[in-house]
């Protein structure tokens, strides 16, 4: 009912469904293909799966599908954040699935979908209004915990492996450029996160703000 209420939020909800539906899936398929094939982490240039090149090209499809549905639905202003995103996630996937190299790289980039679950959840929860604090208070919790082990560690040993070990030219150099973007967007939404669930007074210009017409990645 809270989602009808407002026409700009019907959208905005099954975006984040599907994107919930993505996470959950990706996440425990990264998850499994690291513990089926552990050995692939002794070798992050070169190392192969079935398992893991399967996942990077499901990942690619759901971006390019992602960005196809914020085009096509008028959201790109609002969620024009998303589309830089995925528009580095889709090059830097497709140049790993042409080559071969760094699949293993991908894998440990998409453990993030693990956080992204309960990033997910709480966005849903907060559209919906629903009326139990100590759910999303809970979620709060573990959303936080989850980020560090799956989204801010996995990030931080990857970008030192490719400026310590990776050759500077050609897909090294793109994708260690991709690597440093990304790193910054990630800190930038951590401390997002920060100020909207741990320290609310630090928010600026937020008062008032909704999902609808609004860019969402603020709250």
């Amino acid at each position: 009912a809270a989602v009808r209420s407002r026409p700009g939020r019907a959208w905005r909800w099954w975006n984040l469904l599907v994107s919930f539906a993505h996470s959950v899936l990706a996440g425990l398929w990264a998850l499994f293909s690291l513990w089926h094939s552990p050995e692939l982490l002794s070798d992050i240039h070169d190392g192969y799966s079935v398992s893991g090149h399967l996942l990077v090209c499901f990942s690619s499809g759901y971006f390019i599908h992602d960005s196809l549905d914020i085009i096509f639905n008028h959201q790109s202003r609002s969620s024009w954040e998303y589309l830089v995103h995925h528009a580095m996630a889709i090059s830097a996937f497709v140049s790993l699935i042409i080559t071969g190299r760094f699949l293993v790289a991908a894998v440990l980039l998409l453990l993030v979908e693990v956080s992204n679950i309960f990033l997910t959840i709480r966005m849903l929860l907060k559209m919906s209004n629903v009326p139990s604090p100590a759910l999303y208070e809970a979620n709060k919790y573990v959303n936080l915990v989850v980020y560090f082990v799956f989204r801010l560690a996995p990030q931080a040993y990857l970008t030192w492996y490719f400026l310590r070990y990776v050759e500077m030219q050609g897909q090294g150099a793109f994708l260690t450029a991709n690597l440093l973007l990304l790193d910054a967007m990630i800190l930038m939404y951590f401390s997002r996160l920060l100020r909207s669930d741990f320290f609310p007074s630090l928010r600026k210009g937020s008062a008032g703000r909704d999902v609808d017409g609004e860019k969402f990645l603020i709250d």
